[in-house]
């Protein structure tokens, strides 16, 4: 039984497009080698843990009650004691250097304060440059000294005979989905949507220009192929090295970076997949609509890498962004991939909660078919 000749026709250009891709060993390994060197380099160099800070003591008092607190700023994972210093000079050369984040100030009548049972102050010098990074680190000295001072005035209270002091409230913590607080728990599978998107656009946005610059694009034009299957059969050649690379980006971050998997592995290779069609039908759109590779090239990563890295709550959150920006990040699909993929990756969602999203990855991907089509038909006119 003979195939519909539409179909003979899309098969054999993807055909050709794949033996153009085993042809080109050198693009071949790329596409293959890139998703693991990204994975690597952001994976590791891009955190947002803030731990060991390092912390400068300025010890005026140098009393036993002083002593402890220190301690307990040395005990802390947060914090890494680089040492002591006697002038405020020193803390504003180390930190203007970056060789110093935070500085804690014990004054001269800490322990003298603490035995009048009178307040007793400490003062926290915090580099401000990095407002995100400060604050955090604001809040654990707080935490830490607000610790200590409950432990002794209930010290205090029980020395005095008088009832064990309770704080009024006592909160209790319970991190769900991330329990272990890892910033690569959350990076790296919205990492994964970043790169899928990257790579689509580089594999197929030159597709289509080469064409015109290798002068092939000519005998296309001879055949009776169309338009549709052109763009389906490209898509096709390109899906198989996409969905490899998916692969390879998956196994990365579960057997290398230790990123738990709770949902159901099949949806995040059917979200990738739906995905990746998307994004490769917007590649070859692109290629499409410029002669040559150079600006092929250039429009595909200002269409991929800028928005799937700004605009796709990968590592800035929408929600915190301007209501117009927030507006425009729903034209981006890397928005809803990576939505599905920390759902899957760290909630374990299921197809009942990111349907939405499914849809409109399936919208975007029939809307630049439909362009790419249009724009290369127009072409071939």
């Amino acid at each position: 039984m003979r195939a519909h000749p539409s179909i003979a026709r899309t098969l054999a250009m993807t055909r050709k497009e794949g033996l153009h891709i085993v042809r080109d060993q050198r693009s071949l390994y790329m596409a293959l080698a890139v998703p693991v060197m990204l994975l690597m380099l952001f994976g590791y160099a891009l955190t947002l843990d803030v731990d060991r800070v390092p912390t400068l003591i300025y010890d005026h008092d140098k009393s036993s009650q002083s002593r402890e607190l220190i301690s307990r700023f040395a005990g802390s994972r947060y914090f890494h004691i680089l040492g002591s210093v006697e002038e405020y000079a020193t803390i504003e050369k180390m930190i203007n250097r970056g060789q110093c984040l935070l500085a804690v100030v014990i004054p001269w009548d800490f322990s003298r304060n603490l035995d009048a049972s009178q307040d007793a102050e400490v003062q926290v010098l915090v580099d401000g440059s990095n407002s995100n990074t400060a604050s955090i680190a604001m809040s654990y000295a707080e935490g830490l000294v607000r610790a200590y001072s409950l432990e002794l005035r209930t010290n205090a209270m029980a020395r005095r005979g008088t009832a064990k002091f309770n704080p009024p409230v006592d909160p209790q913590s319970r991190v769900w989905y991330n329990s272990s607080l890892q910033s690569k728990n959350y990076i790296v599978p919205g990492l994964i949507a970043v790169i899928l998107m990257i790579i689509a656009a580089m594999l197929t946005s030159l597709t289509v220009a080469r064409e015109w610059e290798t002068g092939t694009m000519e005998q296309l034009l001879s055949t009776p192929v169309r338009a549709h299957e052109i763009v389906l059969g490209k898509m096709l050649a390109y899906f198989v090295l996409g969905i490899t690379d998916t692969l390879v980006a998956l196994g990365v971050g579960v057997f290398l970076f230790g990123v738990p998997l709770r949902g159901n592995p099949l949806l995040v290779l059917f979200s990738a997949s739906i995905f990746m069609i998307g994004a490769l039908f917007c590649g070859i759109w692109v290629s499409a609509s410029n002669r040559t590779q150079l600006q092929a090239y250039q429009m595909g990563m200002l269409l991929s890498f800028l928005p799937a890295f700004l605009l796709s709550g990968f590592v800035y959150s929408i929600e915190n962004m301007p209501v117009v920006i927030q507006v425009i990040s729903y034209v981006f699909p890397a928005r809803y991939i990576v939505t599905i993929l920390k759902g899957v990756f760290l909630k374990g969602v299921g197809l009942e909660v990111v349907w939405l999203e499914l849809v409109f990855l399936a919208v975007y991907g029939a809307v630049f078919f439909l362009a790419a089509t249009r724009k290369l038909k127009a072409k071939l006119a």
